[in-house]
């Protein structure tokens, strides 16, 4: 058994996110801007010399079998058909059913580490397809980048870096979970937006369709998007709950920060154009 090593599992948000149109699988054709946050999960993993994945901490409401990260690391043990293990302890900061992709994140961690770990060699595209097994925006961290993207949210082009890593972001969390599934299937959901382009975005011309409908039926979230606006434009991630506005500078983000209500839980947050786990698995190999 090898010692412990950790792993960082970022935050993202959705700058926007237009629902084109239902696909003939069920599933919405998707158009979004991914932007990964340095604010993150921590994957902690240690290989077994046999073939058990053990969850060596609870998570309060979620199961180990379905757990992502679990599921994750159960995924790639049967596509490799290895004989070896892990054990997994995951470091949660991020909150559930909020939107930032923690779930998701954990999983792709999972696997860019273990794929390391167990000496596989998978390459992205093999581990992004495991992925993407597991959830629509799992490859999106595995590929690492902040991204644009389209279909149900696997085709990514990498964000430029200036825009990446030009903001700083004061994050809300009103104390709910979002059901994705409910939104998705709530007859006022907006199905029907053409697509755009990253100069539209940066114009301001970009929204996020689920955001009607979760005020809809979350009115915490409602409250929280109607504070944050006076600070600046503020925006729904994903399908909720987190919300978010971006600043230009850090202090500035804080100052907002400080004067949130207690109620809801936040932080502030840079933008990033790569994953920590990027330069974690570059030092590991060096």
């Amino acid at each position: 058994m090898s010692e412990w090593s950790s792993w960082s599992a970022p935050a993202k948000i959705n700058l926007f996110l237009h629902v084109l149109g239902r696909r003939e699988d069920g599933y919405h054709e998707l158009q979004t801007a991914f932007q990964l946050l340095d604010h993150c999960d921590v994957v902690h993993l240690r290989r077994r010399d046999d073939t058990k994945i053990i969850r060596c901490k609870d998570i309060p409401g979620v199961a180990a079998e379905d757990d992502l990260t679990v599921r994750a690391a159960r995924a790639l043990q049967a596509a490799a058909g290895t004989c070896l293990g892990a054990d997994i302890w995951l470091e949660k900061r991020l909150p559930a059913g909020g939107g930032l992709g923690g779930g998701s994140s954990d999983a792709a961690t999972a696997l860019l580490a273990l794929d390391y770990i167990w000496g596989l060699g998978f390459g992205r595209d093999r581990l992004a397809q495991i992925g993407l097994g597991l959830g629509a925006d799992v490859p999106v961290f595995v590929r690492g980048y902040s991204a644009w993207a389209q279909g149900v949210g696997e085709i990514l082009e990498p964000l430029p870096e200036r825009i990446a890593e030009s903001q700083w972001y004061l994050v809300v969390d009103p104390g709910v979970a979002i059901s994705t599934a409910q939104v998705f299937c709530d007859p006022r959901l907006t199905r029907d937006t053409l697509p755009i382009k990253i100069r539209d975005l940066l114009a301001g011309d970009a929204r996020n369709d689920c955001e009607s409908v979760v005020r809809a039926h979350w009115p915490e979230v409602e409250s929280a998007l109607e504070w944050l606006s006076s600070h600046g434009r503020a925006r729904m991630s994903g399908t909720g709950a987190c919300c978010f506005v971006p600043f230009g500078e850090e202090a500035e983000a804080r100052e907002a920060l400080d004067s949130m209500p207690s109620k809801w839980g936040g932080f502030v947050s840079r933008g990033i154009a790569k994953s920590a786990i990027e330069f974690e698995l570059a030092q590991a190999r060096a």
